[in-house]
């Protein structure tokens, strides 16, 4: 499993539940690495989409404790409630195609068990809100690409990988 976000200089990755910035290069990486793939999500990322609707193109599993199945089932998402019905429906997939698209919690509660992120980083303060852990600090966490500075809508961006060592397995008793 990856997750796939930007962060502000400070890590920052969002300001009263949207992105800080407008970067179409990165939207463009977004959605040609997540297309055809699984997105998971928290509600408050699913409800800042337009409309509140899922993501085309991909399978959209959404953590929405005391959500309505009905309107799950009507818009084409997979609605769970619990962390461990999360993972249990996650592990259907090809670990590999699946992406942890947001909001902060549910990055945080993710990252163990995330093999690799792709992280744009902005070269800018954002006035962020909210935060991603901060990769260089945690020992399992290393960056192993990073992309030449990339103009996107007059910001400095540059793409990075980072790989987890010790990724944790996607098990109900992990939680």
């Amino acid at each position: 499993m990856q997750a796939i976000l930007h962060c502000d200089r400070n890590w920052g990755i969002g300001k009263r539940n949207d992105l800080m910035f407008s970067l179409p290069k990165d939207m463009k990486f977004f959605r040609t690495t997540t297309m055809g793939k699984v997105v998971v999500m928290g509600s408050n990322t699913l409800l800042s989409f337009p409309g509140g609707k899922p993501l085309k193109g991909r399978t959209n599993i959404v953590l929405w404790p005391g959500g309505d199945p009905k309107k799950a089932a009507d818009d084409g998402y997979i609605m769970v409630e619990t962390l461990p019905e999360l993972f249990s429906v996650i592990s259907r997939f090809d670990p590999d195609d699946v992406f942890v698209i947001g909001g902060a919690m549910m990055y945080h509660t993710m990252l163990p068990y995330c093999d690799k992120v792709y992280l744009t980083k902005v070269d800018a303060d954002g006035g962020a809100e909210v935060f991603f852990d901060n990769l260089d600090k945690l020992p399992n966490w290393s960056m192993t690409s990073q992309s030449d500075p990339v103009d996107d809508n007059g910001y400095k961006i540059r793409f990075t990988v980072y790989q987890n060592k010790k990724p944790l397995a996607l098990e109900a008793d992990n939680v």
